[in-house]
């Protein structure tokens, strides 16, 4: 892991260098939004969140995995060369690969209408992240009054999941074509087998689901962001789905940026923060990024919820730092206490030397 004694960086782009054994240097470029959590931590679930994690790991484990890997997935052990790896031994690295890089890539993220609860929606999210696909996700859960109603306009019906391809200027119902036509136009022209067994995938992910029962569902009522959010994840991983359930039934459209195993984003990541665990959370309106899904959600309930007083861009920086909301504001759902926040300044810094393992396993509320 990165060691905790850093240099400090002025706004003039001073070098930081964190020191780690046996690792190789990196030259990260760091951008200027805020780390308003805690540092991630590898191989623990956060106290509190053993029974919402198990539930939501079950999904997964009905669906063999399914969004756990990108098309074409391999691992291999190679000479060490500082980027992302699953685990490193000596001068070795485990490297890992895909097909992905050589598919089609839209110009502009696609779109999704869906809720998290919809055995149907998981599908296609299963097949967006296995095809490593950047989405702008806008939530439709029951009652939903932001995204529902425009996806009904658009199509002329409440049916989820809804694609909208701006690229192509295709639009469709039904979770089987959507997945037919991601693979025919963004993939290799074959649909993995876990995903066409007829019935048994609907049912698989339907019994998955309702351990969560409710999850995702329901809308609550919230404030809407400026701009969308970024969320970093992919669909088998249980603490990005407990984040997606809230941001779901807060109806707040994000930006997902899939990094299944073998996705190249991974690299990207780590390459942003000089570390990769998903969720990662980046919120443009506030200019702050966290990890680990119990303080994300404790984020996105201060900061959205309805009677929240925070501002919505960064005027403040006591609110872009995430500070705690007052005795008065709703208690956050998530039972774990929160880390305190990093009120980190706002000076952008330009350039961070950083000694780097390729970060990857779950998290106090994260997951590789």
């Amino acid at each position: 892991m990165l060691a905790r004694t850093h240099r400090v960086a002025s706004s003039r782009g001073l070098a930081v260098k964190a020191e780690a054994q046996g690792t190789s240097l990196a030259t990260v470029a760091k951008p200027a939004y805020k780390n308003v959590g805690p540092d991630p931590k590898r191989f623990t679930v956060g106290e509190g969140q053993l029974l919402s994690i198990a539930g939501a790991a079950l999904p997964a484990l009905l669906r063999v995995g399914a969004g756990a890997l990108c098309v074409g997935y391999k691992t291999s052990l190679k000479e060490d060369d500082g980027k992302y790896a699953v685990a490193k031994v000596m001068n070795r690295k485990f490297s890992e690969e895909s097909d992905v890089g050589s598919f089609p890539r839209p110009a502009k993220p696609l779109v999704l209408y869906e809720f998290e609860g919809c055995p149907f929606c998981k599908k296609v999210r299963e097949a967006v992240s296995m095809l490593d696909l950047d989405v702008e996700m806008r939530p439709t859960p029951r009652d939903g009054d932001v995204w529902r109603p425009e996806a009904v306009q658009r199509g002329g019906k409440a049916q989820f999941p809804y694609l909208v391809d701006p690229n192509t200027g295709k639009e469709m119902y039904e979770s089987d074509d959507i997945i037919a036509y991601l693979f025919t136009t963004y993939g290799n022209g074959e649909v993995p087998r876990i995903l066409r067994l007829g019935a048994a995938t609907a049912i698989t992910a339907g019994l998955g689901l309702a351990v969560r029962w409710g999850k995702g569902n329901k809308a609550v009522p919230s404030r809407q962001p400026p701009q969308p959010l970024v969320l970093w994840g992919y669909e088998a991983s249980p603490f990005v789905k407990v984040v997606r359930e809230v941001l779901c039934e807060m109806q707040l459209p994000y930006l997902y940026r899939n990094a299944a195993r073998g996705s190249p984003k991974r690299e990207e990541l780590l390459q942003k923060y000089g570390h990769f665990q998903v969720p990662c959370l980046e919120d443009p309106n506030t200019e702050s990024y966290l990890f680990e899904s119990g303080a994300i959600i404790k984020y996105l309930q201060y900061q959205y919820a309805a009677d929240s007083d925070a501002p919505l861009t960064s005027t403040s920086e006591s609110a872009a730092a995430g500070t705690p909301p007052s005795s008065s504001a709703p208690a956050p759902a998530a039972p774990e206490p929160a880390a305190a926040p990093v009120a980190a300044s706002a000076a952008a810094v330009t350039e961070v030397q950083v000694e780097v393992v390729g970060q990857d396993g779950s998290s106090s509320g994260s997951t590789a």
